[in-house]
């Protein structure tokens, strides 16, 4: 896959990026700061190499406070195709739910591949090189995935209605944090699209997401992330 690398620590930017090319991955370009974040990103759709996902910490310059994060929202809004990696040793409760929230663009997905995948880990917290490779490969796909600690923070209250799914119901919700799609579903059950529509729908209506709600299924695999890592 093609990426950028955004880190403002040089040693782990480019200890990053040599580990994504010993992986047969292709980093298309790296930023110091939140500026040459969109600048390089720029740079890339006009070479057309446009990458698949961007990897991005929270603090970095100018301000060294949310700014990576704040890159990421705009990537988000005006190119939400790209997936997002936000890969810190900080957790930014409020700009991380505006961007798994769905406020973050304006006709987010309601399901895989619509949009671009998310994930938001803690460098602190990743132990092996192939758990990092993964989680990249389902961001990439139009999944998500979100450290236990992470999905904590950005859903409270929700255990209680993920008791209330049937059995079939947590089988899909479950497949849903996979990144997999209605069809892929569908396939892995051995149900038809329709039996797997309907089971998608009663999750959101027990997790309480109506129609309308920006960004269902993001919204719903946090909550079933936060439950299953508590």
């Amino acid at each position: 896959m093609k990426l950028i690398v955004a880190d403002d620590s040089a040693l782990l930017r480019e200890g990053l990026i040599g580990l994504l090319e010993r992986q047969g991955h292709d980093v298309v370009a790296q930023a110091a700061s939140a500026p040459e974040l969109l600048t390089a990103l720029a740079g890339a759709q006009r070479d057309d190499r446009e990458p698949d996902v961007v990897i991005t910490d929270v603090r970095m310059p100018p301000g060294m406070g949310d700014d990576g994060l704040g890159a990421a929202l705009d990537i988000r809004r005006q190119h939400p195709g790209i997936g997002i990696l936000v890969l810190s040793q900080y957790v930014a409760a409020a700009y991380a739910a505006e961007l798994f929230g769905g406020r973050a663009g304006g006709a987010l997905a309601t399901t895989p591949g619509d949009v671009g995948g998310l994930g938001y880990l803690l460098k602190d917290r990743v132990s092996r090189v192939a758990d990092f490779m993964r989680s990249l490969a389902i961001i990439a796909a139009g999944g998500v995935v979100v450290d236990p600690e992470v999905a904590t923070r950005l859903i409270q209250g929700r255990r209680s209605a993920l008791d209330g799914l049937s059995g079939r119901e947590h089988e899909v919700l479950e497949l849903m944090s996979h990144g997999l799609s209605n069809q892929q579903i569908a396939e892995r059950l051995y149900l038809s699209a329709s039996a797997v529509s309907k089971h998608v729908a009663n999750v959101f209506s027990k997790l309480e997401l109506p129609a309308g709600q920006d960004n269902r299924r993001v919204r719903a695999v946090l909550a079933y992330l936060t439950a299953a890592n508590t």
